[in-house]
């Protein structure tokens, strides 16, 4: 998400330290610590003191929601003070990464999908993450394609799906079926994204993967 560095402060035994604790960090940070917490609320933590399990499902959504609508909040402060760090360029991805597989692993656990969903989107970012360390190496800087953006906002899009489909089951309304549709209609369109956007990176790459 975020490109460069660049920081206008104070020189010295200092900068660093002021340069990390920016707006945009702090929203970063956020969202990894929330992300336990999310965790709670899923695998029904509240529940164990007495919380209606139509509470705890509702804040599990909510919660969800809100931490993947912040994924752009953290660039856009970033890029918009003119405060872009190397410390959010390693964040960043971090945050985005726990919180779509601390969703996927939950969902294991309650038997919403597949151990084979999680397997491949876990592989392929395991795979192209390998791809940029060779290509860093190298100098070179692979950045996300168009495809990446849209497999991870799809997956964002198809977890909180999944989450609102079992807050209305809580609730007990109609629509859970149709939102449980929806949500697998989304995930299958995520993996198949996932997959397209893997073989791209690597295609794109071939001849830094494939050189002898």
């Amino acid at each position: 998400m975020e490109t460069t560095s660049r920081y206008n402060g104070p020189s010295g035994p200092d900068r660093g330290l002021s340069s990390v604790w920016t707006p945009a960090n702090v929203v970063t940070c956020v969202r990894i610590a929330a992300i336990p917490l999310f965790m709670i609320f899923a695998l029904g933590g509240p529940a164990a003191v007495g919380v209606p399990l139509s509470i705890e499902r509702t804040g599990a959504f909510i919660l969800y929601a809100a931490l993947s609508l912040t994924d752009k909040l953290d660039g856009h402060l970033a890029r918009s003070r003119d405060e872009i760090t190397d410390f959010g360029k390693f964040l960043d991805p971090i945050a985005d990464k726990l919180l779509v597989f601390a969703a996927l692993l939950i969902f294991i656990e309650q038997g919403t999908l597949s151990a084979w969903i999680v397997f491949v989107i876990l592989l392929r970012e395991f795979l192209v993450s390998a791809l940029r360390m060779v290509a860093s190496a190298e100098g070179i800087v692979i950045a996300a394609d168009v495809l990446g953006k849209w497999k991870t906002a799809i997956t964002m899009v198809a977890i909180c799906a999944y989450l609102l489909a079992e807050m209305l089951a809580a609730w007990m309304l109609p629509w859970t079926a149709s939102v449980t549709f929806i949500a697998d209609i989304l995930m299958t369109l995520a993996v198949a994204l996932t997959i397209a956007s893997g073989i791209q990176y690597f295609w794109s790459c071939r001849m830094i993967v494939f050189r002898v």
